[in-house]
């Protein structure tokens, strides 16, 4: 029965139930059920509730809390765990109340809703030190890496990873960055770099938000209260919800609470610590001795000390048979030509005016050959370019791989270097929670 649906509600208990979570919402001050509320429904919770009331006023629980645990000890475990995080006062809880309320992690099911809400309220502060320390101990007691790759916790610490890493070494040969051998310590380098700035972010956050104590009153996360209200309500308290792994990437993704990103880093730290140590690998790769660079989609063979010879002859005689078409002999000019020969000759032989038609015929052959030259000299002239084209972005791309060779020595440190500074986030930030 739903003791919350309606407002008119009739009984005593009903009335105080909607108060008890109102209170709760509100951050006001709890006090104890009526004598006449009766608990017909739930025997557990009119005691568990007088024990709430009787902690936050700081008077004797004990007949309460044996009674309420009498009918269902994690029922009311649960209850007052969250009840008590809500309030602003975790810290009256007994050690035992949460380990009966949190129950058993499996990697293989799903986490219950009254598990989430106590991590909510151990991440945020809420049962003080020593409860972050029983969560933690909980995930870390799982074997949860496995069950999602490096690329998946990877992404959600760091999502929307470029495609392609152009160096500023090859930022005017961008296709030079495509080259895998080239590409890859690139990536590396930039994924590393972002991994640790993230590792940063998170653990300079979790500082500050140690610093920003939070009221009852400004609750962020729902979840405690609403699975408060289901406990009232009588719903079932194992209600199953997200996957552990499910929970984890969420709580790693930017955007998530700082302090439930804090705890899900320490649950992956030696799939982050793996992976950042194979990414510091790869950034120290030496570059490849040769290269073979697309050049006007032609392949050209790169060394350090210049083009390929052969590479290179081969992609400019290429460049010239596809530029400098092959041509016949000019069969129509040499008809007109030959034409012009006989109308001279029928000129003087047999009329004047035939010699005009040699001179058309002339004009025509003429022509005909000197529109070929001036084709053959524009499609020469166009290899001739691209085959000069062809050698400076060869050259340039030598210098470029030059650079980008000086680059992966300063890769390589920086890498190491930021190896070390993320090793040392790893084993100070997240735990220090």
């Amino acid at each position: 029965m739903d003791l919350t649906a309606s407002p008119h509600a009739a009984t005593e208990l009903q009335r105080y139930a909607e108060a008890l979570l109102a209170t709760l919402a509100a951050g006001g001050i709890v006090t104890a059920p009526p004598p006449g509320a009766s608990d017909s429904t739930d025997s557990w919770f009119l005691p568990a509730a007088s024990a709430l009331a009787a902690l936050l006023h700081g008077e004797d629980a004990l007949p309460d809390l044996a009674k309420a645990a009498q009918s269902d000890e994690s029922r009311t475990a649960l209850f007052l765990c969250l009840a008590l995080a809500v309030a602003g006062h975790g810290d009256r809880i007994h050690a035992s109340w949460l380990g009966m309320a949190f129950g058993t992690l499996a990697a293989d099911t799903p986490v219950t809703l009254g598990q989430r809400a106590l991590w909510i309220a151990a991440a945020k502060g809420a049962y003080g030190p020593a409860g972050k320390i029983f969560v933690l101990r909980k995930l870390d007691g799982v074997a949860v890496a496995d069950q999602a790759t490096p690329e998946q916790w990877l992404q959600a610490l760091i999502p929307d990873e470029p495609a392609t890493v152009v160096p500023p070494s090859l930022a005017d040969y961008p296709e030079l960055a495509e080259i895998p051998d080239l590409a890859i310590p690139a990536q590396a380098s930039a994924r590393l770099s972002r991994l640790m700035a993230r590792c940063v972010e998170i653990t300079s956050t979790r500082r500050a938000t140690e610093r920003t104590a939070q009221s009852p009153a400004t609750w962020a996360h729902d979840e405690p209260l609403a699975v408060i209200r289901a406990l009232i309500n009588g719903e079932d308290k194992e209600a199953a919800g997200t996957p552990l792994v499910g929970h984890l990437l969420d709580d790693l993704r930017p955007g998530a609470d700082p302090t439930l990103t804090a705890i899900a880093v320490n649950v992956v730290t030696p799939v982050i610590r793996t992976v950042a140590e194979e990414q510091q690998r790869l950034s120290s790769l030496p570059p490849p001795s040769t290269v073979t660079l697309p050049v006007l989609g032609l392949r050209v063979l790169l060394r350090p000390e210049g083009p390929d010879l052969d590479s290179l002859r081969a992609a400019e005689q290429q460049v010239k048979t596809e530029n400098i078409p092959r041509q016949g002999p000019p069969w129509l000019a040499y008809a007109l030509l030959a034409l012009t020969a006989v109308a001279i000759v029928a000129g003087l032989v047999v009329t004047w005016p035939l010699a005009l038609a040699a001179v058309l015929f002339l004009a025509l052959g003429v022509h005909r050959l000197w529109m070929r030259r001036k084709h053959t000299i524009a499609a020469t002239e166009h290899a001739n370019a691209q085959v000069a084209e062809l050698r400076e972005q060869a050259q340039g791309a030598v210098w470029a791989l030059h650079e980008y060779a000086r680059e992966s020595e300063q890769r390589a440190t920086t890498a190491a270097e930021e190896l070390t500074e993320l090793n040392r986030l790893l084993r100070r930030g997240p735990r220090a929670a």
